[in-house]
Formats: structure tokens, sequence, C-alpha cells
């Protein structure tokens, strides 16, 4: 992951932000829209035919959700943010009976349940077929949690080791995977909170665990009260804060190559496929820096022709050939540059 070029990683990122910030829009207006289309420019298009139906009372319980969450992550930024705003919009909702979408009304009937581990039937077709897109989410769960450990090494002083960070998310995803799970990673916002909070070692996200289990084994019939509006203005925060906006703009001041491979990678996830663009962004970096290194020529003239040293005190060092003169007219030249084919 070290060597994926920071072009090809802001611009996959903030693509994802973007795919992420789109698909919370509906519920965050209270749009009625049936069918959403996956592709962006179809959903873009059919989010502004739908602006019409927009919910006042589902705006307002969004806006509030948002400007709560962003008012906390300045005043108080050791406050759990997203959990007060979520907290208090489900609260209002329950108290007025806002007419919101809940998780109550949209997921009707679904109840906590515990799976047994299965495994299912492995075959060359179905690697092959998921291969692409479980590249891509172990990628993207991989820079995700680097630079989460990166996060914290900065506020903690500490110094993360990153294959063994790496294979711990593989062993946890595997076992989640068993179980019906989703994919894992760290994140960044929770990371920064846990540190400010004053949890400093790897039992906070242990105790996360378990209290969220213990949420859903003991206060589930509270969650069909949590609005799906304040849910959307938590992943829009989420989604800001993933573009990561100012390395964005920084690298729009890059060399023109470079500008070229992040806004190539950035349409890419947006508009056709996340492991396309990662695959077009690595290339092209690649053809990007071979370009550069072929540019990166060192010549010395009006030199002799010389032979390697072998004597034992100066080892792999070159001294001039005394027998051999070089005739009139030619120039010896030593040119040093990586080789193509």
């Amino acid at each position: 992951i070290k060597y994926i070029p920071e072009p090809v990683v802001t611009g996959f990122t903030a693509g994802i932000a973007v795919i992420i910030a789109t698909s919370q829009i509906k519920d965050f207006l209270g749009l009625s829209l049936e069918n959403e289309p996956a592709e962006f420019v179809e959903k873009i298009w059919a989010l502004g035919e739908a602006l019409p139906s927009t919910t006042v009372q589902t705006l307002l319980v969004a806006a509030g959700s948002l400007a709560l969450i962003v008012y906390l992550r300045g005043k108080r930024p050791n406050w759990p943010g997203f959990l007060i705003a979520v907290v208090a919009a489900s609260f209002l909702v329950w108290l007025f009976g806002l007419p919101t979408d809940t998780i109550g009304s949209r997921l009707a009937g679904l109840e906590p349940s515990f799976a047994l581990p299965a495994f299912p039937d492995v075959s060359m077709e179905r690697l092959v077929a998921l291969f692409p897109s479980a590249f891509t989410i172990a990628f993207l769960a991989g820079v995700e949690s680097l630079l989460s450990a990166m996060v914290a090494d900065s506020m903690t002083g500490r110094r993360h080791r990153s294959n063994c960070e790496l294979v711990a998310q593989g062993v946890a995803n595997c076992a989640s995977a068993a179980v019906g799970g989703l994919p894992a990673t760290g994140a960044i916002a929770r990371t920064a909170t846990n540190i400010r909070a004053g949890a400093r070692g790897p039992i906070a996200g242990m105790l996360h665990a378990v209290f969220l289990l213990g949420f859903m084994v003991v206060a589930w019939p509270v969650t069909a009260y949590i609005p799906l509006a304040s849910l959307a203005a938590v992943l829009l925060v989420v989604a800001w804060n993933m573009s990561e906006i100012d390395k964005f703009r920084h690298l729009m001041r890059a060399p023109l190559g470079d500008r070229a491979v992040l806004l190539i990678t950035f349409a890419l996830t947006v508009m056709v496929d996340l492991t396309v663009a990662i695959e077009v962004g690595v290339v092209l970096a690649a053809v990007l820096f071979m370009h550069r290194m072929s540019e990166a020529v060192e010549v010395q003239a009006d030199l002799h022709l010389v032979e390697e040293d072998v004597s034992d005190t100066s080892p792999r060092e070159f001294v001039p050939m005394q027998e051999y003169e070089l005739p009139p007219g030619v120039a010896a030249s030593l040119i040093r540059w990586p080789f193509f084919f």
C-alpha cells in the first residue's frame, strides 16, 4: 500500500466520499424516490427531479443533527457528537411524533439475531468473479486503517506496526464474513475521539464492540425511533472528513501529470467503478513515473576509459585504464539513467 501514489489514494478516497454523500441526499431531504438509480449521473438527475417532494420535517431533523454535530466537534471535541446528535433527534421524533422515516419504519420486522459460522461453497468461477471487488475492499480498508494508525501515532507519540495492523484486520474480517458480518476497518474519527477522551490502548476498541453488542441485545427496540435523516447527517460529516479536501486542493497545485492522475482517478471512482479507478490510476501513475525517470539522465563527459580496481584495498572502485588511449576525435562519457524496453 505504501507504494500506491498519493494522487491515486486521494482521488480514490475523495471519489468514495462523493458516492457516500450522494447516497444520503434522499434520506437527508426526505425525498419520495422509488428505485433510486445506482449510476452517479442518473442518480443526480433523479434526485433533482424529486426535489419538489422534500419533506420539511425530515429536512429540519437532518439540518438540526448536522448543526449539532458541527457545533460539538468545534466546541466540545471530546464529546461523542455523532451519538448525541442521533439520540437527540430520536428523542424529538418520538416526543413530537414527527412524520419522518426511521429505522423501524424502513426495516419493519427486522430483529437482532446471531448467526453460526458458515462457509459458502467456493469455486474457481466464484473466486474470479469476486476478486476485483474483494481487492478493492481490502485496499480501501487497508488504506483507511493505516491512515487511522498514522493519526493515532501523531496524537500519542507512539509508532504502530503496519503489517501487524493489516494481518489482524484480515483475520477479523474473515471471522466477520463467517457470521455474515461486513468488512471492518480502522476509523479516523473514532480513533481521534477515543484518544481525546483519554483512551490510548487497544482495550478501547474492544470495549466499543462490547458496548455495541450490549446495545443490540438490550436496547434494540429503541433503535426503531432513530430517524434516517440524522443518520444521513452523520454520514455526510463522515464523507466530508473522508474527502480530505485540503489535501485535494494541495495536489491540485502539483505538476500537471499528478493533477491528471488525481482527477482521472476521482472521476473514474465516481462515474465508473472503484476497481477500474484503482487499476487505471496505478497504471497512469506508473507511466508518469517512468516518464520522469527517463528524463533523469546524468552525463559526465570527457572521461578516460576506466576499469574496476580489483585490489583488496579499494573494492568496487574504478581507475583509468593506462594502457588504452582514446584515438583522436573520440570522447568517453559516463551516462547514468534507467533502462527501459
